[in-house]
């Protein structure tokens, strides 16, 4: 993953006024646990004019589905609980050749409530005067708890014991 990617990332969502936070990996390194990820995971307020929005700055990027759908697919929650339902799909992936390094996963259903976590987030600055919203520590490990994978639980173990040390 790129730096500069994940600012592009970030101006292009504010820029559209998109609602969105910052999950995943890099909410991990937010709370301080330093460590490699790949993709940018976002959770995105899932009515469908701030998906389009998503969908249209992420385009302006490059991004494009991983899946032989279009993009505004992602807009239509009909099509993601098909999505769900049918093919177990958890996350909308992207990529961009304009930013290889760097793949974007969308949560296709919200894993918290979107406006507490929104409310709650923490506001860190990715780049010079342009800020982004990432999870609290609550809903961050609500998510990691729920994805359940090796990887997850490695990072809640850090999480909790980075809260332990900085009471």
């Amino acid at each position: 993953m790129r730096k500069q990617s994940v600012a592009a990332i970030v101006k292009a969502l504010n820029d559209e006024s998109v609602r969105y936070l910052i999950a995943g990996g890099l909410a991990v390194v937010a709370h301080g646990h330093v460590r490699f990820t790949a993709d940018v995971d976002l959770i995105v307020a899932l009515d469908p004019d701030n998906a389009r929005r998503a969908m249209k700055a992420l385009s302006s990027l490059g991004y494009r589905p991983r899946a032989p759908v279009p993009i505004d697919s992602f807009a239509d929650p009909d099509v993601r609980s098909a999505w769900i339902r049918d093919k177990g799909l958890t996350v909308f992936s992207l990529h961009s050749p304009q930013h290889p390094a760097t793949e974007v996963d969308l949560f296709v259903r919200m894993p918290v409530d979107f406006d507490a976590a929104h409310r709650s987030a923490l506001r860190l600055a990715v780049a010079p005067g342009l800020t982004a919203p990432f999870l609290g520590y609550d809903d961050l490990v609500t998510t990691k708890t729920i994805a359940g994978r090796p990887q997850d639980l490695a990072d809640l173990e850090r999480l909790r014991a980075i809260r332990d040390e900085c009471p």
